[in-house]
């Protein structure tokens, strides 16, 4: 599997870069979303952001603030890694 990778500034103008796990659209919610984590720490921790695609710059990441959002992506991720096994 190819691996994708984006760069994200913090606010103090640090560059990091992440992972792609996973991306896709919730016909529920409206929305692309994207699952993600480190390439360099030895976790298992990931994070979620919604990815509004129409941003002028290649894409924005919109931090999701739902509960019923948050819910959703643990199923999806979840299903997704019990395909990965």
């Amino acid at each position: 599997m190819e691996e994708k990778t984006f760069t994200v500034i913090d606010e103090e103008g640090v560059a990091k870069e992440f992972e792609v796990v996973l991306t896709f659209k919730s016909e529920d919610f409206e929305k692309s979303y994207v699952i993600y984590k480190s390439p360099d720490e030895d976790t298992d921790e990931v994070f979620a952001a919604i990815f509004d695609e129409d941003a002028k710059d290649g894409g924005n990441l919109v931090q999701v603030e739902s509960e019923e959002e948050w819910n959703m992506l643990e199923e999806v991720l979840e299903s997704y890694l019990d395909e990965e096994e």
